[in-house]
């Protein structure tokens, strides 16, 4: 029987944004509508191999600091490698600083932001789900999230960046990405999930654009479809 739970994760041990609620609810609503049922809370001892084996998905929204035990890591782990979903949404960028696995399942590490202004992103792929509604050109409000490396060199499949000529305080340049995927099973050595990543989304208002929740739909729906049982372990 397919898994239909999702997760959601709004632990935080550092910076706590304001929206979290908000965007729970929101999964919540896109979670039921896909025919998910969802379940949000704080709790990591909700990380054990038999509470993730039910899970079609896991989101981490927003999730500052080590927000998992070492038991619960191991069972995360676990779950990516059998070929589990996650949905990694803004400050989840700024989970688990010292656990290497999850710097690389990311691809990067948060590096700062500038003042939450307008500015533009620049969709690369209108192929995949999470994308799939957006324009060329998105006209958008956020943080603008800055990050140690460019993650397009760790594997991952870049879906959008940052146009940085439209707003103040990028430390990337012209190639600033903000949404990408990963499958672990190809070609790579984390397992044979799926994961993916959305700089987007510091604001409450952010998750009642119908634009925005679209995007996290269709991201929603990525990482909740099982992998192929031919990929490479």
């Amino acid at each position: 029987m397919p898994q239909r739970n999702v997760l959601i994760y709004t632990r935080t041990a550092g910076y706590r944004h304001d929206s979290i609620p908000a965007g729970a609810a929101a999964l919540a609503e896109l979670a039921e509508a896909a025919g998910l049922t969802a379940e949000a809370t704080e709790d990591p001892d909700v990380f054990t191999t038999g509470r993730l084996a039910g899970c079609a998905a896991v989101v981490f929204l927003s999730t500052t600091g080590t927000v998992l035990t070492p038991e619960g890591r191991t069972a995360f782990e676990a779950y990516l490698r059998g070929g589990g979903g996650f949905l990694a949404i803004h400050a989840a960028a700024n989970a688990e600083p010292d656990w290497p696995f999850y710097g690389d399942l990311l691809g990067t590490r948060f590096d700062g932001h500038p003042e939450i202004q307008p500015g533009v992103v620049r969709v690369e792929a209108h192929d995949h789900p999470s994308t799939a509604p957006l324009p060329d050109r998105w006209s958008w409000t956020d943080e603008w999230y800055n990050f140690t490396s460019n993650p397009r060199g760790a594997g991952v499949r870049v879906l959008a960046r940052a146009d940085e000529s439209t707003y103040r305080g990028g430390t990337l340049g012209a190639d600033h990405p903000l949404v990408w995927c990963r499958e672990l099973g190809r070609g790579r050595e984390l397992g044979r999930g799926r994961v993916f990543f959305t700089a987007l989304g510091h604001a409450a208002e952010a998750y009642e654009d119908e634009t925005f929740r679209a995007h996290l739909s269709g991201a929603l729906h990525w990482v909740s479809v099982s992998p192929s049982p031919l990929w490479p372990l």
